[in-house]
């Protein structure tokens, strides 16, 4: 089911670009031996764009995609070469609890992580215009959740799939989101994308400009499996159209 990178989506193109630059990063600072920035650096990879970013908006693909979709199969080939990348990488400081991570993947008597070298990274995942756009991306994604946030906060919404925010930004950032899909990037059930100034009630971000977010409720019906609010939801099944495709996919039977 491995994907290949130019099949992939932009998104997990986005992660193996980020890849690339801690890959050069580890060689030089392995080279001037500053452990201290090179595992703070992937820390704050792992911690910012992976497990705030990546790995949460993923999951519903991951969850409630079909077994052969393209988007999921994305997904699993990414996690497996961050598996195989960042056990090695930290290998040296984390000794242990790599080792037991490795053998867990792969077991064998013989085996151990520490018989690795590091991870040759491909340099053609390397793309600093996709990356200088998804900087873009991830900007106005801020702001949402920042207005998702107080939402939540002030107990209008549960959860983030709940809103249909309406977000104005500026033209160069709609040209940089493209033909992306902010709802699923926001984790909402539904956007509205306006260019323009934003109006003077819009949830702002004083240090990203141009782009602001009047929050709303989705409407429609809560999918029981994937949790998104539609106007498609069976009310025998409690199922959305793509959840009811994906379950009947795998021999289940939609009530």
């Amino acid at each position: 089911e491995r994907l290949d990178y130019s099949e992939m989506p932009e998104m997990e193109r986005w992660v193996l670009h980020r890849l690339t630059e801690i890959d050069a990063l580890v060689k030089s600072c392995n080279h001037s031996f500053d452990f201290a920035r090179l595992y703070g650096a992937i820390h704050t990879f792992c911690a910012v764009d992976l497990s705030a970013f990546y790995f949460d908006v993923r999951k519903d693909s991951l969850y409630c995609d079909g077994v052969d979709d393209r988007r999921r199969r994305a997904a699993r080939t990414v996690l497996d070469i961050l598996f195989e990348t960042l056990v090695r990488w930290l290998a040296p400081v984390l000794s242990f609890t790599c080792e037991e991570a490795w053998l867990t993947r792969h077991p064998g008597e013989n085996g151990s992580v520490h018989f690795e070298t590091f991870p040759r990274i491909d340099p053609a995942w390397r793309d600093d215009a996709l990356a200088a756009r998804w900087e873009r991306v991830r900007r106005v994604r801020r702001v949402i959740t920042g207005a998702l946030e107080v939402e939540r906060r002030e107990k209008r919404i549960g959860a983030s799939l709940q809103a249909a925010p309406k977000v104005w930004i500026s033209l160069e950032d709609k040209e940089a989101i493209g033909d992306l899909d902010m709802a699923e990037l926001a984790i909402t059930s539904d956007i509205g994308i306006v260019v323009g100034k934003p109006p003077e009630d819009a949830f702002t971000i004083e240090d990203i400009k141009g782009v602001g977010v009047v929050p709303a409720r989705a409407a429609g019906e809560r999918c029981e499996r994937c949790w998104n609010v539609r106007h498609d939801v069976d009310p025998a099944s409690g199922l959305c159209g793509r959840c009811a495709a994906v379950v009947g996919s795998i021999g289940e039977t939609v009530a």
